[in-house]
C-alpha cells in the first residue's frame, strides 16, 4: 500500500523553515503588502509569478485552484490556468538508481534498452521509452525522489497559511480553503500512488472491451512496483495535431471519447479526470489511445444515482428537482440557504434552456451549479469538482478538435443507451435480488443484535454516556405515552363497541364510562406532554 501524504504527519515546527521561505517570496512578490497594507486582493498575475516560484506543490495547489470558478474571481482563474507542472529533467542516474530499488534487479537486465532522455518531465514522474527483453516497446514512469517528504512539508505549511488567513481575513472563510486543502492532499495520494493508476487502468481497459475504436495501453506488471510504473507505449500521434491533417474523423473519435467518459461513470463510478489533448493520441490504424490514469475520480453508487437524477432535472429545467439532487450529492451544512440557492440554481437552468442545445455546456451547467452553491452555504464535494472539470475539458477539446460537431447530441443518444440499461429487465431482477437478500439478512440478524442490546441494557454496559442517557429519557418517555394513549384509545372503541350492542341496559351506560374515560386520559396526557416538553425548553 503506497504511503499516504498527510500534513499532519509534519509538524509546524518541521514545516517552519519551509514557511519562512513561503513568506520571503510572498513578500517578494508583494503579496503581503497588497493584503496586509491596502487590504485588497492582489494581482493576479503577481499571484501566479508566485505561485510557480514556490515549486511543485503550490503550482500542483493553483492548478486546482484553477478548476474552482465558484470560489476566485475569473481573472485569478485566467492566470492560474497558465501554470504549467513541467520541471527539469532528473539525471540518469537518480533514474537509474529508483528504477533498480524498486523493481530490485539492475536495468540492463531489465531492458535491452533505456532512452536518457525523457519523453516527458512533471512535477510526480517523468517518463522514459524502453525496449523490455523481448522486443516489447514500453514507456517507464518514474516517480521523483523524496516526493513525498517534499509535499507534506508544503501541504502543513500551506494548512498553516491558510489556518492564518482566516484568522487575520475572516472573509477568506467563504472560500472553504481548509475544505479545498484537505481535497488537494486526497488528489495529490491518488497522483502518487503508481498502485491505483495500475488499478485504474485494469479498470478501464475491462469497461472499454466492446470499443473497438478505443485502446489503452496495458500495465507491465513484472516491471512495475513503487514509484515505478511500466506500461506498453502508445506509438501515435496527439489528436490535435493528428485532427489538422484528418478533420473528417474527428466527429467518430469524439462519439467515442463522450461514450467511454459517460459508461465509465455511470457502470463503474470511475472517470478519467484529465482528457485534454495531449493524453489523447490517434494509432496509425485510426484507433484512439487515452493516456495518463494518474488523476482519476470515484463516485459511488448513491452519487451515481443523484448525478442521473441532475443530468434529468438540468436537461428539463427543473430548478427544484435539480437543487434536490444537487443537495443530495453534497455534505450536509446547517449554513445551506435554500431558498436562494433554490433562485440561484432556477436562474442558472434559465439561461441554459434559453441556450441553442447544440451550444448547452454540461460542464458549464456544472460550473454554474458550484457556484451558486457556494455562495449559498454548500461544501461542494471534491469529487464533483473534479468530475465538473473533466467534463469541461472534454467539451473544450470537442469544440476545438470538431467545432460543427454535435455534442449534445451524442451525449443525449449516450445518455438514452444507458437508461434503457440501467432499467433493464435484468439489472432490475439484480437489484430486487440484492434488495432481498439485504432485507432476509436484516430479519435474521434482527432478533441476535436485539438480545445484544437488551442484555447490555439489563448488565449497564452501555456507559454513562450523556446523549445516551438523554436518549433513553427520551425513548422512556415516548413509550410511556404510546403505551397509555393505547390505552385510553382501546377504553374509548371498548366503549363505543358496548354502545353499540343491541342489549341495551347496563352495556349502554358502562360504554358511554368507559369513552369519556379514555376521552379524559387522553387529554391529561396530552396536557402533562404539552407541561413537560414546555418545562425542558
Amino acid at each position: 500500500m503506497a504511503e499516504m501524504i498527510t500534513p499532519e504527519r509534519c509538524s509546524v515546527l518541521q514545516a517552519a523553515p519551509r514557511l519562512m521561505q513561503i513568506l520571503r517570496v510572498l513578500a517578494r512578490h508583494k503579496l503581503l503588502g497588497a493584503v496586509f497594507g491596502k487590504r485588497h486582493w492582489p494581482p493576479p498575475k503577481a499571484v501566479r509569478e508566485a505561485v510557480e516560484e514556490l515549486g511543485l506543490t503550490f503550482i500542483k495547489f493553483g492548478q486546482v485552484l484553477a478548476m474552482r470558478r465558484d470560489l476566485l474571481p475569473d481573472a485569478y482563474i485566467d492566470q492560474l490556468a497558465l501554470l504549467h507542472d513541467q520541471l527539469p529533467a532528473m539525471g540518469i542516474d537518480v533514474v537509474r538508481a529508483t528504477v533498480e530499488v524498486e523493481l530490485g534487479t539492475p536495468l540492463p537486465a531489465l531492458f535491452s534498452l533505456f532512452d536518457e532522455t525523457p519523453l516527458g518531465s512533471a512535477t510526480i514522474a517523468q517518463v522514459h521509452k524502453a525496449t523490455m527483453q523481448d522486443g516489447r516497446q514500453v514507456a517507464v514512469k518514474v516517480q521523483r525522489p523524496g516526493l513525498k517528504a517534499i509535499i507534506s512539508t508544503d501541504m502543513a505549511a500551506l494548512t498553516c497559511l491558510v489556518a492564518l488567513g482566516e484568522r487575520l481575513f475572516p472573509r477568506l472563510r467563504a472560500l472553504d480553503l481548509p475544505v479545498v486543502v484537505r481535497e488537494f492532499a486526497i488528489s495529490l495520494n491518488r497522483e502518487t500512488d503508481f498502485s491505483r493508476e495500475a488499478r485504474s487502468i485494469v479498470i478501464f481497459r475491462t469497461a472499454m472491451a466492446d470499443f473497438p475504436d478505443l485502446w489503452i495501453p496495458d500495465v507491465v506488471a513484472e516491471c512495475s512496483h513503487g514509484a515505478v510504473l511500466t506500461l506498453e507505449i502508445s506509438a501515435g500521434e496527439r489528436v490535435d495535431f493528428y485532427a489538422k491533417q484528418h478533420p473528417e474523423t474527428m466527429p467518430r473519435s469524439m462519439n467515442t471519447l463522450v461514450r467511454l467518459m459517460l459508461q465509465t461513470i455511470f457502470e463503474e463510478g470511475l472517470f478519467h479526470a484529465d482528457p485534454h489533448p495531449g493524453n489523447v493520441f490517434v494509432l496509425p490504424d485510426g484507433r484512439l489511445s487515452l493516456l495518463d490514469f494518474g488523476n482519476t475520480g470515484e463516485l459511488d453508487e448513491p452519487m451515481r444515482e443523484s448525478l442521473t437524477l441532475l443530468l434529468e432535472a438540468v436537461v428539463k429545467g427543473d430548478a427544484r428537482a435539480a437543487t434536490e439532487a444537487y443537495l443530495e450529492m453534497a455534505p450536509g451544512s446547517e449554513k445551506i440557504n435554500h431558498a436562494a440557492l433554490l433562485v440561484d440554481i432556477k436562474a442558472a437552468l434559465y439561461e441554459i434552456r434559453r441556450t441553442n442545445l447544440a451550444d448547452v455546456s454540461i460542464g458549464g451547467a456544472f460550473e454554474s451549479l458550484l457556484r451558486a452553491g457556494t455562495r449559498n452555504g454548500v461544501h461542494n464535494p471534491g469529487e464533483f469538482v473534479l468530475l465538473t472539470r473533466a467534463f469541461v475539458i472534454l467539451e473544450s477539446m470537442i469544440r476545438q478538435l470538431a467545432p460543427d460537431h454535435n455534442y449534445m447530441e451524442s451525449f443525449r443518444e449516450e445518455i438514452l443507451r444507458l437508461t434503457e440499461q440501467h432499467f433493464s429487465p435484468k439489472r432490475i431482477e439484480d437489484k430486487t435480488t440484492k434488495l432481498a437478500r439485504e432485507v432476509e439478512r436484516l430479519i435474521l440478524d434482527a432478533p441476535g443484535d436485539t438480545r445484544r442490546v437488551l442484555r447490555r441494557i439489563a448488565e449497564g454496559n452501555l456507559g454513562r454516556l450523556p446523549s445516551l442517557e438523554a436518549l433513553g429519557g427520551r425513548v422512556n418517555r415516548n413509550l410511556a405515552r404510546l403505551a397509555g394513549a393505547i390505552a385510553f384509545a382501546a377504553l374509548v372503541i371498548s366503549g363505543s363497541m358496548l354502545i353499540l350492542t343491541p342489549m341495551g341496559g347496563w352495556h349502554h351506560i358502562l360504554g358511554e364510562i368507559l369513552i369519556i374515560s379514555g376521552i379524559v386520559g387522553m387529554l391529561i396526557a396530552g396536557i402533562s406532554a404539552m407541561r413537560r416538553d414546555y418545562g425542558q425548553r
